[in-house]
Parts: structure tokens; sequence; C-alpha cells
């Protein structure tokens, strides 16, 4: 182990369409206290070919990066370390193959986060950065892949939104071989100004009392204009003399000012319209910077999660509510659940603290769909819980409670456990097999209490003992055990029950 390194040591790794971040962190009296800091130019978004395929340059670029990062946190126990892709891996095609080696070269999880998510964070981590207030804030934050806005008080977003523009991604589109002018630089400002329709109206309705933006276009543009003496902080006069500096260049190859690293060059055209636009759609007079961003963001939401103030609790009870969920029945299938899930988490490789928790949360919203019908409300189910904005969980977490909530009844389906990119399908399978078993067993919605009934796991069977009598007691419960046998029989897995 390092010599720095101690229980309270947390990394936080943001695998960024145009960079790499790795951050380990000290936390003092609730504080982040910074021990390393690495950033890696990778330029993910750069890799992506027309199909959306990563290209074999940019995967060896990021598992080179995700190695070195790996050597600095191989101490950290991986419960205090948390890795996440943001718009590129979101975009790329077929990317399950490199998030398995881009997570052994790590040596963590890596989870790709949607955008809503990745804007939560954001924010979290940009509200923390500042002094406490009641003020309502606007943050903004340009990424490689993406623009994330965010309105929100204290440390809550009140309106969150990830925008399809970034500055790699326009200054590749627009920019081609770095040639600036009137033309294309006036293209890429009204492309940004025509994707900030979509929200404009809705952050404008809300209001804010000041606007802050984070991550590299922001800090790189209010550097170069302090350097410059164009303004303090990111002002609408200050855009305007950099925006007449960068056409004067014509080429990206030529930009030379104070302030501006040539690392940063070739993508500041592409952020420099993003940033215009932005102050246009919302009418922004002046703007600073955060040294808050989405690294720190994810920190803070790990130790959420470590002390118990997990925001995914909040998210699943906003469901149940919203859905009028029966309690006392998702209540039962629960204890059911969690009590065959012990029986047979060691033999089955299910022991982890973060699989148990999701599988309960499965078993709270299994029924969320019959809000919608009674008729096939498992599918309806899955859809709610795959489509609705779920903050605290990423994309594949989320994926694995819809397929678990989709294939809790009926005929079971193995296409969705299949689609997981950081979930072992076998696994996810054998929970789903468990989860049926105990809606199974609660199938009469009965407040008495199950009977203790013994679980024993193999490879790909359950045997399943009840007490003498009870199955002869109970003649539709063992008819619908024997039907349950034979769906999962299906399946390739065999359910013996006596």
């Amino acid at each position: 182990m390092h010599a720095d390194m101690k229980p309270d040591t947390y990394g936080a790794v943001d695998l960024g369409s145009n960079s790499f971040h790795m951050f380990v962190v000290r936390v003092v009296n609730d504080e982040l206290q910074v021990l390393d800091r690495v950033r890696d130019r990778v330029r993910l978004a750069a890799g992506l070919d027309p199909n959306n395929h990563l290209t074999k340059e940019a995967e060896a670029r990021a598992l080179g990066s995700l190695e070195r990062f790996g050597d600095r946190l191989r101490d950290i126990p991986p419960q205090l370390v948390r890795a996440v892709g943001t718009n590129t891996l979101r975009r790329a095609h077929d990317a399950t193959d490199f998030l398995r080696r881009a997570s052994e070269a790590l040596g963590h999880q890596i989870e790709v986060i949607s955008g809503v998510e990745e804007a939560r964070l954001i924010y979290l981590g940009v509200s923390h950065s500042l002094p406490d207030s009641t003020e309502r804030r606007l943050v903004v934050d340009i990424g490689g892949g993406s623009t994330e806005c965010i309105v929100g008080e204290r440390f809550e977003p009140l309106e969150t939104a990830s925008l399809y523009m970034g500055c790699v991604s326009y200054s590749m589109h627009f920019f081609p071989n770095g040639e600036i002018g009137e033309k294309n630089l006036l293209q890429a400002e009204t492309a940004a100004r025509v994707e900030l329709e979509t929200i404009e109206r809705r952050l404008r309705t809300l209001g804010w009392h000041a606007s802050f933006g984070s991550s590299g276009t922001v800090i790189a543009i209010e550097a170069i204009l302090r350097e410059n003496g164009w303004s303090q902080g990111i002002s609408r006069k200050g855009l305007r003399k950099l925006r007449k500096a960068v056409l004067r260049a014509g080429n990206t190859s030529s930009l030379s000012l104070p302030g501006l690293k040539a690392d940063r060059a070739p993508v500041l055209p592409g952020g420099l319209a993003i940033l215009n636009a932005v102050f246009e759609s919302l009418e922004i007079e002046e703007m600073k910077s955060s040294t808050g961003a989405l690294r720190e963001g994810i920190l803070y939401d790990l130790l959420g999660r470590i002390r118990h103030e997990d925001v995914r609790d909040r998210t699943i009870e906003r469901l149940v509510q919203q859905y009028h969920v029966d309690r006392e029945q998702a209540a039962r299938v629960e204890k059911t659940a969690i009590d065959c899930l012990d029986q047979v988490a060691a033999h089955w490789e299910l022991s982890d603290r973060e699989t148990r928790q999701l599988f309960i949360w499965a078993a709270r919203l299994h029924e969320v769909g019959r809000a919608v019908s009674y008729s096939g409300y498992h599918k309806h189910g899955a859809y709610l819980v795959a489509h609705s904005e779920m903050p605290g969980f990423s994309t594949d977490d989320q994926m694995l409670l819809a397929a678990l909530v989709a294939n809790h009844r009926r005929r079971p389906s193995l296409e969705p456990f299949k689609e997981l990119r950081s979930t072992s399908p076998d696994q996810a399978f054998k929970l789903c097999v468990l989860l049926r078993l105990a809606v199974l067993v609660n199938r009469g919605r009965s407040p008495r209490p199950l009977p203790l009934f013994e679980v024993r796991a193999e490879k790909s069977r359950l045997t399943v003992r009840f007490p003498e009598g009870w199955l002869e007691d109970h003649p539709l419960a063992r008819a619908d055990l024997a039907e349950e046998a034979s769906l999962l029989k299906k399946a390739d897995f065999q359910l013996l029950v006596s």
C-alpha cells in the first residue's frame, strides 16, 4: 500500500470524451483533500468512426491511460473507487468488449452514466466547490462530446439537461483540418443555438442569480480572457474579443494566445462556438468558472452511498410513490428474495453489497407497471424503469433493474441480460430466478408469514425444499412451482421443488 493510503482515501475516474481524469483524495472534516491528480488528453470522441465504433488507435490510447491510473488506484479498496464513462461511451456501438478490457486495465468496474446523471453529478461537484448559498445557480459544463446545463439550489438540481454538442465533436465537424472562418464559426454557433432551443425556455423560466462554468473549455477560455486583459471571469465583451482573435488566426495551428495551452488549441473553436451560443440563448452577461466538476461530484456521491445517504434510495422511493406500488406486497417479496439470496450468494458469487442492493430495489419495483395495466404489467414496469430519469443509477444498473422487472413473471427471456455491459449475464439471470421464486410464493398476497424453506444452488440448478406437508396444503403454489420449473427449463435452467 502507498505510504499516504489510509481507509479514508477515495478515488474517482472520469472517462470524458476529450480527457480522462483521475482524482485521489482524502476526506478531512467532510472536505476533499487532493492527494493526486492526473489528466490524460485521450480525445476519445475523436476516435469514433462514422458508424460510432471506437477505432483501435482510440482504444489503445484509452487502455494505456487506464493502466497508468490503475497503478495508482491499485491499493484503494474497490468500494472506495468509482469510475464513470460519459458521452462517447454512451454513443459507442458494441462497446461491451472494450468496457470489459478497460475495467481490467483500471482494476475497477467502469459505469457508463446517462447524460442526465452526468449533469446531476456535475452540479453536485460544482455546488460543493462554491460557498454555501440559498441563491439559485446555473451551471454549464462543456465537455468533449456533450454539454450539460443545470439550474439548482444549494446541492439539489432543479432542472438538468444534456445536449449532444462538445468541444471535440464540434471542432471535428465544423473546423476540419483546423480551418477557422466566419462562415463555419457561425454555422457552429447556429447549430449550438438549435440544440439549446429545446431547453432554454425551461431554464429561463426557473431563472438564476449567478452562472458558473466547469471543466476544460470554460477554464481555458477564462484563462485566455484574463491573460489578455479582456475580462475578469467570462463576459460577453471578452468573448467577442476572443472570437475576433480566433478568426484572425484562421487555423488552429496558428492559434497562439497568452493563456492558451497548446493541447487545448485544436478544440478551442468548437468550445468557443458552444459557449457563445450558451451566452446568447440563455442571455448570460457574466460567468465564473468553478474548480468543481464531474470528478468531484462522483466523489461526493460515493461518500453519500458509503454514509447511507444514497440518492438512489430517494429515486426508488419516488417511483414507488409516483406509481402507487403496493408497499406491503413489495416488502413481502423483498424479504423472501433476500432470504433466498442469503442462502445461495456464496455459491453463485452474488455476495457483494452492490448486487444485493440492486436486487432489493428490483423487488421493491417489480409491480411498478400495474399503474399502467394489469395485463402485461411486467413489460410496462420494465419500460417505466428503463426510460425514467433515475438519479444515482448508471445506465447498466438501470438496464439490470428493467431486465429483472421484465422477467419476474411469465416466460423469461435471456436477451435483456445479454445486453448488460458491466454485469455478468449469468449472474443477472440467477438473480432473476430468485426474484421469480419470491414473487411466486407470495402470489397470495397474504400477510401471514411464509414458512422457512431451504434453497440450495448448483451451477444451473436451484433446489427448493418446503416444510413437510406445506405443498400438499397449498395446491395452487404447487401448481405454480411446477409451471415455473417448465418455464425455466426452456431457458436451460433446472428448478427442483420438494
